[in-house]
């Protein structure tokens, strides 16, 4: 409810100080509780406290880059425990439920340390060991219980590895960068390229695109528009040429915004499925497109302008059926019946009326952003039809209203209810009040005529 009611200020009266913060935390809840999975105990949260900057709530089957999903912890913890380092697992639980229970958090840090150490060298093992057979791989894939399992090894193997360097780092940065831009990107620059030659020196032989890879990823966290991100990269390229940008180590840049851009369009199909409002997906989605091709010259063709142009017609065909189909629920729930078509008593089911709100609104969005999200034929058209119908049918329904019978008039009352709720979003508050104003209007003349009939 909360979620619904901001997306609605936000269409009616644009964004406010924070809107998107506020939403992108509510949305997260959200999504973690409807797949939610066994909470985990303290051992593997300490094992995975330095992957937690870098987990994402999605499905375990997600596609984005330096990333691991959360729902994927528990299997994988459940895989060292069983088979890759089941005596040191069991050890470190045992000892690390002893050293929290004292308060020696020294200890603990020192046992998670340990056993990271031993975890690393069997999973790099393990990884070398399948990365030329197939049969090995699947073998793997079986034993960790993820969709990703081979991938989300990796990913787990690069970040422990480079859990000290990464944690510096998150000390360095900013904690909340509301707009990356002139003196602090060549700052944040020199701390990314400085982080990544010590690591590139490191005896373990870090490579060095890792760690940019996950510092990039670090310093996504703390923006408050991710897709400036690609600042960086234009930087270093010292152009907005898609070739030179190219050749830059940053070029990784672009590969993680339009991969997060993919995965939002994925969480906006499930969204829309279920039903949800998405006004904030689709501002998220429509800044970045914008944001992409305003700081880089995606007129050429390239690999990135035709994977931007993909998700903007992927978006495209998510919400075309969506927005053509909003007149006809609207005209299905306001029009006009005859009296005897009417069951005495009935009203509007409310789930029809909320379903077909979150449909206007959803129109009232795509009007903000129908440029970047290639629905400006559809949402104008679709919006012409719902301004003419509640322009016109309101009338109508109050009318209806007025010369209602005992029998028929808490329908009338809930259409009008509706339309006024449809005429909110549509027209704004002002308009809706007067409605409202108009609907007590007609419900007095009825209830005045009433009594004099009984007199």
């Amino acid at each position: 409810m909360l979620v619904r009611e901001l997306e609605r200020n936000m269409v009616r009266d644009g964004e406010s100080v924070g809107d998107d913060v506020v939403l992108q935390e509510l949305r997260r809840s959200i999504r973690a509780d409807s797949q939610s999975s066994a909470r985990i105990g303290d051992a593997a949260r300490l094992f995975f406290a330095p992957i937690e900057p870098f987990l994402i709530d999605a499905r375990a089957d997600h596609k984005r880059i330096g990333r691991i999903a959360r729902v994927s912890l528990d299997p994988i913890w459940a895989w060292i425990n069983r088979d890759l380092i089941p005596a040191e697992a069991k050890a470190f639980g045992d000892d690390i439920g002893r050293a929290l229970l004292a308060g020696d958090q020294p200890k603990a840090d020192q046992l998670v340390r340990a056993l990271h150490e031993r975890a690393l060298q069997r999973m790099r093992d393990t990884v070398i060991a399948v990365d030329s057979d197939e049969k090995a791989r699947r073998r793997l894939a079986v034993q960790v219980g993820t969709p990703r399992a081979v991938e989300d090894v990796g990913t787990l193997v690069a970040i422990l590895a480079l859990r000290d360097p990464l944690a510096d780092l998150a000390r360095r940065l900013p904690h909340h960068i509301r707009a990356l831009e002139g003196d602090q990107i060549d700052a944040i620059r020199t701390l990314l390229d400085t982080s990544a030659a010590h690591s590139s020196r490191d005896v373990d032989g870090l490579r060095k695109q890792e760690t940019l890879l996950y510092g990039l990823i670090l310093l996504m966290n703390r923006l408050a528009a991710p897709w400036q991100l690609i600042r960086l990269a234009t930087c270093a390229a010292d152009s907005d040429e898609t070739v030179r940008i190219a050749e830059t180590a940053y070029a990784v840049v672009v590969a993680i915004v339009l991969g997060e851009t993919e995965s939002l369009v994925s969480e906006l199909r499930a969204e829309l499925k279920a039903g949800r409002p998405i006004t904030s997906m689709l501002k998220s989605i429509h800044d970045t497109a914008r944001g992409l091709r305003t700081e880089m010259d995606l007129s050429v063709d390239s690999p990135w302008s035709r994977q931007l142009a993909a998700i903007r017609a992927d978006v495209s065909g998510l919400l075309k059926a969506e927005i053509e189909a909003t007149p006809g629920c609207v005209r299905r729930l306001l029009r006009p019946r005859p009296a005897k078509e009417i069951a005495p008593g009935s009203v509007l089911d409310p789930m029809d009326v909320s379903e077909t709100e979150n449909r206007v609104e959803y129109v009232g969005a795509c009007r903000h952003y129908a440029g970047e999200l290639a629905v400006n034929e559809v949402t104008t058209r679709a919006h012409s039809e719902l301004t003419l119908y509640l322009e016109t049918g309101t009338k109508v329904l109050l009318d209806s209203l007025r010369y209602a019978g005992e029998a028929d008039r808490p329908f009338r009352q809930s259409q009008v209810e509706a339309a006024i709720r449809f005429c909110r979003t549509v027209f704004g508050t002002e308009y809706a009040s007067l409605l409202a104003k108009a609907a007590e209007v007609a419900a007095q003349v009825v209830a005045s005529e009433r009594k004099a009939v009984q007199a």
